[in-house]
């Protein structure tokens, strides 16, 4: 600030207010004098706090405190936005679109005006993302503006709390979508007070808004027809049970929170979500209690499609407790730690279809009764030595029926996989073939020879070509020849066995890769 120039008045009630600075989000912790510095200075907490430089200390003296250590700074200011009222930034925003009808319209000015109002007035949708509203303005502005909005996107402004929200939500009788998400919103000082504010809103996105679960149920009596709820990306760890509040919910998205795995089932009580996912965050498990393995739960009664992308999920077991969800016809589970022994994500899919035989679609694709029918028969066959130690046609052991729900049921389909050919698959596993190994598609790569047993899976020989050869077991594709014949045949299910195939001591394989 230049010698005799006045210092810029800073609005009374600025400590809790948004601002905005370099086009980046802050929150204002103190306004005042900082010692040894002449004149007016602003502390702020960053959104994102590498754009600070300390926690809201200076030379030793505490002005204001941070979460994170350097999210502070201070400011003077003349440097920071406190923004506009939604009227303002309504005809700002429109403007472009409103000068340009103008220069169609070719009409006098008073024509011009009403053109202009029109057009504000007919808009179903006002899209003010990273805008600077800061608050509805003089009581009638939003409604007499916009009166005819459904959607309203608010995402990024400088919003300070949900007592300004409500103020604009009020007057938008038909809102039905809303989102508010990278704001900073303080907790209402009387929610009664806005019970009134949002009955027509049924989907609200409030993604990245630093919110915890609880603030989000003492939130929740706000939106009592709410439909669609996304909260991705918040502080949210540990779940609650929702009682009395979102009631009507259908679909839920808390996307990139790590949440508290036991918590989970808290939201198993709500009587109309049909949509859940919970992506990336952090779950390794997905315990479903009320019902033994092989039994239906209660719990989540109308759920019929949930996602569990990038996650951990390691244990197979875990896919036997979903199985326990009787609406559950849609399943994406890419990129966890599911693996079998060959390393192959088609063998994968396989052992989720034969294990959850009431989906529909897995990762995105539609399950055919042909892949379905494969995918059962061969998990018949993959667990039927195993099944057979258990006890086989007899009684199965408790611990290979919790470990393999649905076997039974499948064997009462498509009938017990034959005991003598397991038995002699079993006898079979001390004759070993000599194969050879050959690589037609890299004329510098030596054959090799190895001695495998014959009931050897052609998915763990993928493994041990993927060790060899350090080429992805997605990529490898195997055929055979036989010198007694001299065709070639492909080897195209990874769950069968050589012997399956007549592989014999001495024939070649030919291993392939894209």
């Amino acid at each position: 600030m230049g010698p005799g120039q006045a210092e810029p008045e800073v609005r009374a009630d600025a400590v809790g207010r948004r601002v905005s600075c370099g086009g980046e989000r802050a929150t204002v912790r103190y306004v005042g004098p900082v010692p040894t510095t002449p004149g007016l200075w602003i502390g702020v907490e960053w959104d994102h706090p590498e754009r600070g430089k300390h926690d809201g200390s200076h030379g030793g003296v505490r002005f204001f405190t941070c979460r994170h250590p350097g999210g502070g700074s201070f400011l003077r200011p003349e440097k920071v936005s406190f923004g506009e009222d939604y009227l303002t930034v309504v005809q700002q925003v429109y403007r472009t679109d409103s000068e340009e009808t103008q220069r169609d319209a070719d009409a006098i000015d008073v024509q011009w005006t009403r053109v202009k109002e029109r057009s504000l007035t007919d808009r179903p949708s006002v899209l003010l993302s990273r805008s600077e509203v800061n608050g509805p303005g003089d009581d009638g502005d939003v409604r007499r503006t916009t009166p005819n909005v459904l959607h309203l996107n608010l995402c990024g402004t400088l919003l300070s709390c949900w007592d300004d929200v409500a103020a604009i939500s009020r007057q938008l009788d038909q809102l039905t979508k809303l989102d508010l998400s990278s704001t900073r919103l303080t907790l209402p000082s009387d929610l009664s007070a806005h019970l009134q504010a949002f009955c027509s809103l049924k989907v609200l996105v409030l993604n990245n808004c630093d919110l915890t679960w609880p603030q989000i149920l003492e939130l929740a009596p706000l939106w009592p027809r709410l439909e669609n709820l996304s909260v991705e990306g918040n502080a949210i760890r540990e779940l609650h049970r929702p009682d009395g509040v979102l009631q009507s919910l259908r679909d839920l998205s808390l996307v990139g929170n790590p949440l508290a795995q036991d918590s989970v089932i808290s939201l198993a009580a709500l009587p109309r979500l049909e949509n859940l996912n919970l992506s990336q965050t952090g779950l390794s498990e997905f315990p479903v209690d009320d019902a033994a393995p092989g039994g239906q739960s209660a719990s989540f009664p109308a759920l019929t499609s949930l996602s569990l992308e990038d996650n951990v999920i390691s244990e197979w077991r875990v896919v036997d407790e979903l199985a326990k969800l009787s609406g559950l016809v849609i399943l994406r589970c890419h990129r966890n730690r599911l693996v079998t022994s060959d390393g192959n994500s088609k063998t994968v899919r396989q052992l989720i279809i034969a294990k959850l035989g009431r989906l529909a679609f897995l990762d995105g694709v539609e399950i055919s009764p042909k892949e379905r029918r494969g995918a059962e028969i061969d998990y018949i066959k993959m667990f039927g030595e195993e099944w057979l130690k258990a006890g086989g046609g007899g009684q199965p052991s408790s611990q290979f029926t919790c470990q393999h729900p649905r076997y039974l049921s499948l064997i009462n389909r498509y009938g017990a996989p034959e005991e003598g050919e397991l038995r002699k698959s079993s006898a079979w596993k001390n004759q070993l073939l000599k194969i050879t190994f050959t690589f037609p598609d890299d004329a510098n790569r030596k054959s090799i020879d190895k001695k495998l047993p014959a009931s050897m899976q052609v998915q763990k020989v993928k493994g041990l070509l993927h060790r060899l050869l350090k080429v992805p077991v997605a990529d490898l594709r195997l055929s055979y020849t036989t010198p007694k014949v001299g065709v070639e045949y492909e080897i195209n299910n990874d769950l069968r066995p050589l012997q399956f195939y007549s592989i014999a001591d001495g024939d070649q394989m030919l291993a392939r890769w894209s």
